[in-house]
């Protein structure tokens, strides 16, 4: 069976331009990174030098064998730090674009208010808006479809865990309102 050469290409109508400007360039992200994980490591280390790190007639103390995890990380970090400090690329490599972000910041923020909107309105509610909003707003599915879809999923979730499995979930008035 033959097999074609030609190539097939899809294009996606709602993927980041190319001329996007930069948000963040990839050597600033390293360098972040390894100072949020130096700064994990420092309070790793001092949490478990707190806690005793000597060894003992019996065994190690209890922080013995983590802080030595954190001494591990610490150097790591310091490495990628320094990797990153002292090597000069020529070119600036992009890491985020403002499109890039722009479609990073469409699922993050509505999913932050997922979990805040958890604590008030319960799980199925809020799973209810999260879905219906997502298929509405990115997926631009027809309004009934995706709040039927919505209400479909909340209900088979309630279903599994509340009745069949009996777990407890997050729940808020509405539920309250049901007697559960």
């Amino acid at each position: 069976m033959a097999t074609p050469d030609a190539e097939i290409i899809v294009d996606d109508p709602t993927a980041p331009a190319d001329n996007s400007p930069p948000v963040l360039l990839t050597r600033t992200v390293d360098v972040i990174t390894s100072l949020l994980l130096l700064g994990l490591a420092a309070l790793f280390c001092f949490d478990n030098w707190r806690t005793g790190i000597a060894w003992e007639t019996d065994g190690p103390q209890p922080g013995y064998f983590p802080f030595y995890l954190g001494v591990i990380l610490a150097g790591a970090s310091l490495y990628g730090l320094a990797n990153c400090l002292l090597t000069r690329t020529s070119p600036a490599h992009i890491f985020l674009t403002r499109d890039q972000l722009r479609r990073v910041l469409q699922v993050f923020v509505p999913t932050l208010l997922f979990c805040l909107l958890t604590q008030w309105l319960g799980l199925y509610v809020a799973s209810f808006l999260l879905i219906a909003g997502f298929m509405r707003l990115i997926g631009r599915i027809a309004l009934w479809k995706s709040l039927l879809t919505a209400f479909l999923f909340a209900i088979v979730m309630f279903v599994t865990f509340d009745v069949a499995f009996d777990v407890i979930m997050p729940k808020g008035p509405l539920e309250a309102a049901f007697g559960y």
